[in-house]
């Protein structure tokens, strides 16, 4: 090869490996731009729109209690809203239930059965006047999944939120309220073979698979 050629080589290469470093200085240069721009919050603190940030925990206790009051008061008998929804899906939605748009129906209601051997964070009964072909079980964690709670009082609306992820964490909020304030003291091994009372809400999301989440639970015998 001759000298020039050689020059030419060891030019070029150089050129691409400058180039190559101008590039990822840029790089930096940008992470570290937004990065000095980048503020992050704690929940409660006030956004620059004057808004305080959401914090689920404050959230879910301050609403919780509101959220009990409404699903004792409009709890209909399961007995007698089981048997109404397999009569007519959806005038019994109308009459007894809440949902939003096209969501399915939310119910408030209540109950009283033997309870059966829990499972998968479920404890199913067997209550009186509940059509043979529903399996009715109340959810007793310790995960709880569902946004019923959210969904069945009509004053929660996502309009209230800035974004999903908030609507989100309402719903997971109050079910968190439900393991503290609820099933905090259940002893769930001792539950097979008691009387069980409950009041709770539900989504009619299976007709022949009903799963409340309670907002009241009481045993004896």
């Amino acid at each position: 090869m001759s000298a020039d050629a050689e020059l030419d080589v060891r030019g070029g290469s150089s050129r691409r490996i400058s180039l190559r470093v101008v590039g990822i200085a840029l790089v930096l240069l940008v992470v570290a731009a937004i990065a000095a721009d980048t503020t992050y919050k704690k929940p409660g603190e006030v956004s620059a729109t004057g808004r305080k940030e959401f914090d689920p925990a404050q959230y879910g206790k301050a609403t919780f209690p509101k959220v009990s009051a409404a699903v004792e008061k409009d709890a209909v008998p399961i007995g007698e809203l089981l048997p109404a929804l397999q009569k007519d899906q959806d005038a019994a939605g109308e009459q007894y239930g809440k949902r939003q748009g096209s969501s399915p129906y939310n119910f408030a209601t209540s109950g009283e059965g033997i309870a059966g051997k829990p499972q998968g964070g479920l404890l199913p009964l067997k209550i009186k006047g509940v059509p043979k072909d529903v399996q009715v079980s109340v959810q007793i964690g310790p995960a709880l999944n569902g946004t019923a709670l959210r969904d069945v009082v009509g004053f929660i609306k996502f309009g209230q939120f800035t974004n999903q992820v908030e609507y989100a964490d309402a719903a997971t909020a109050l079910n968190t309220q439900v393991k503290e304030q609820v099933l905090n003291d259940v002893d769930r091994a001792s539950l097979q073979g008691k009387r069980v009372s409950f009041v709770g809400a539900f989504s009619l999301l299976v007709p022949t698979a009903v799963t409340v989440m309670p907002v009241k639970l009481e045993t004896s015998g």
